[in-house]
Order: structure tokens, then C-alpha cells, then sequence
């Protein structure tokens, strides 16, 4: 893990991506970039038409305005700690913004986002970006974050797809350095394997890697296996959850699947995601 970037956000009541990216970096002595939008990014075309020319350039000088502030606290931070550090200043007038990221961190072993909510920035597109559109892990940060970068106990969630390997396999920087790793397998009652163990020799992998392995599953009640996912992971005190993002392309739009899609919706520990 030797760089990552990371996506400011304009208030710095939304720092929380930024500051665990940071401590990410920290953690493994990485260069780290910020980039910031000066851009219409967050408003719809359609929300400009008929607005006069002289709005929009209001509009635009406090955005840019609140990138570079974004890009002064970044800086302050980095130096503050030490960090090796560039960054991207966006001021094109576009509605590429999620593209835009995407383009930036193909470049870079990991992307780093805050989680979007209803009253902070929303992230949705660049997130999906992030996800499908460069071949690179991501983490997201819940908006609630206050805690940096921990690695006591990490959760991997293993369903033997390709999406799981892939992150369990981009995940091992972070699973080398957490004090204990969990498989754990969601399975409904009439899915649940007979005889086996799902899990053991992806654990037996990691354990090559000599990593602290523990393999558990569970059986969906009545609630999602997303809502599963989080309780274990509030009940074993999880640090991280580390997962496979499923979706699919819907005319060259990306769509997260269900599960996906409600763990970034209800988070409450940062989610490792690769696909």
C-alpha cells in the first residue's frame, strides 16, 4: 500500500474520509492525494436550465472557493503528520465528476470516500466509479467515523465468488496487520453447506500469509443478510468490513447490488470493497 487518494469534500464537518485516509497512510508510510471539485459536481444539469449566466458564476467561485479551502485543510493535515502528499484541483464546469475520480485513481493502489447521507455530500456516483470503473479497491468511510485507522478485528465476508476473492486478495495489506481476521459466511437455512465448512481454505490461504484467521457462519433470520452483516460485525466490535461489491451495467450506468448497496446505506465501520 504505497499511495492512495482520497475525495475532499468542501465542509470540514465531512472530513472523516480525509482524516482516515491519513491515518492510513501513516499506517503504512504511503503518499497520499487529495482532489477536490470546483465544479457544478452534486447538481443535476437540469437544475441549471433557465438559471442566468451571472448565478451560475456565483455559484461556481464559491465552489472553487470551498475546494481549495478543501485543499488547504488537506495540506495543513498531511504536513502536520508528516505525509508525503499531491493533489488535483478540478474546476472544469462538467458533470464528469464521477468519471473524473475514477480517472485519477486508476493510478493509485486505493481510493478512499466518505459514505454519502442526506445531509452531507453525496458521493453515490463516485463511489460506483471508484467500484467498477478502475480496476481498484475502495474504502468507504461512514459519515459517523471519529476513529482513525484500526485493524484489531477485520471481517471478511465470503460467499466463494470472484468479487470476495478479489478483495480479500487486495485486502491483505490490511489483513497482515490485523490482530484477528474473521471469514464469515452468510448462508440462508436451506443453503447451508452439509458437511463442510465454507470459508476454510480461503482462511488456509490467508493463514499462508500468516494471517490471524477465524472462519464462522450464519444463518440469515428474517432480516437481509446486510442487516446480518452489521450486527455481526457490531457484535464482534469489527473494525472493517471487508467485502466484494456486486452490481451490474445498466446502459453503461452502473448499479449497485442490494446487499452492497444497504451496507453502504447503514455502515457503522469503514467498508473495504473491491470487484
Amino acid at each position: 500500500m504505497k499511495d492512495l487518494i482520497v475525495k475532499l469534500e468542501h465542509e470540514k464537518a465531512h472530513d472523516q474520509a480525509l482524516a482516515f485516509a491519513v491515518s492510513i497512510a501513516e499506517t503504512f508510510s504511503a503518499h497520499i492525494a487529495g482532489v477536490a471539485y470546483g465544479n457544478l459536481a452534486g447538481l443535476p444539469d437540469y437544475g441549471m436550465a433557465g438559471v442566468p449566466g451571472s448565478v451560475v458564476a456565483d455559484i461556481l467561485a464559491q465552489s472553487e472557493q470551498s475546494a481549495r479551502a478543501a485543499l488547504t485543510r488537506f495540506h495543513a493535515v498531511a504536513s502536520r503528520n508528516g505525509i508525503s502528499v499531491s493533489d488535483h484541483l478540478v474546476l472544469d464546469t462538467g458533470f464528469g465528476t464521477a468519471d473524473t475520480f475514477a480517472t485519477f485513481a486508476r493510478h493509485y493502489d486505493l481510493s478512499v470516500i466518505r459514505q454519502s447521507d442526506d445531509d452531507g455530500p453525496d458521493n453515490s456516483l463516485i463511489i460506483e466509479a471508484a467500484l467498477f470503473n478502475t480496476g481498484r479497491p475502495a474504502i468507504i468511510v461512514p459519515y459517523i467515523q471519529s476513529d482513525e485507522l484500526k485493524l484489531d478485528r477485520v471481517l471478511c465476508c465470503w460467499d466463494g465468488g470472484a468479487p470476495a476473492a478479489r478483495a480479500v486478495n487486495d485486502a491483505l495489506p490490511f489483513l497482515k496487520r490485523a490482530g484477528t481476521v474473521e471469514v464469515l459466511n452468510v448462508v440462508s437455512g436451506r443453503d447451508e453447506p452439509k458437511g463442510e465448512i465454507r470459508g476454510v481454505e480461503i482462511a488456509n490461504h490467508l493463514a499462508r500469509h500468516d494471517v490471524k484467521v477465524e472462519v464462522e457462519t450464519v444463518t440469515v433470520p428474517d432480516r437481509s443478510v446486510a442487516d446480518t452483516i452489521l450486527s455481526h460485525a457490531a457484535d464482534k466490535s469489527a473494525d472493517m468490513i471487508v467485502m466484494g461489491g456486486y452490481g451490474h451495467s445498466r446502459l453503461r450506468e452502473f448499479v449497485l447490488g442490494g446487499v452492497t448497496r444497504d451496507i453502504l446505506r447503514s455502515m457503522t465501520v469503514p467498508a473495504f470493497l473491491s470487484r
